[in-house]
């Protein structure tokens, strides 16, 4: 009887733990309609510019957050691990993300700050311009 105990507690986590065709086939339903209202407000913003630039770069990174949590939850199976480990992989991907925002906000402000003191460096449409003779760089 023991054994049948135990034959039947085995059985029951290996179902618990079996990961099921619906589960999958749902997420890539979600990933789909995620990804073609992405695909549809680009094609409205290219044909009409309908809407505003910053208003989808926002939609865009919603989406793409949504999309990475459904992959990481479901295809590497996050989602039936402890909280602990669940934070201990994301805890360092968001200051990776936050690594990321910050060097790009410090290499546009040293762009900028280069571009307004530097006499001998002049930007203008995305190309160098020498300064004029008898004039002072940067005043125009």
């Amino acid at each position: 009887m023991a054994e049948h105990v135990h034959t039947a507690a085995a059985a029951q986590q290996d179902e618990s733990h079996s990961f099921s065709k619906k589960a999958i086939w749902r997420t890539f339903w979600i990933l789909l309609i995620i990804t073609v209202v992405e695909l549809a407000l680009a094609i409205i913003y290219y044909e009409s510019h309908f809407l505003n630039k910053h208003f989808l770069n926002g939609i865009f990174i919603i989406g793409t957050l949504a999309k990475a949590f459904f992959i990481i939850a479901e295809f590497m199976h996050l989602k039936y691990e402890i909280k602990n480990l669940i934070m201990s992989i994301a805890f360092p991907a968001m200051l990776f993300i936050w690594f990321l925002t910050a060097f790009l906000w410090d290499g546009n402000s040293y762009k900028n700050l280069r571009n307004r003191y530097d006499p001998h460096h002049v930007q203008r449409n995305n190309t160098i311009v020498a300064p004029q003779e008898g004039k002072k760089p940067g005043v125009e």
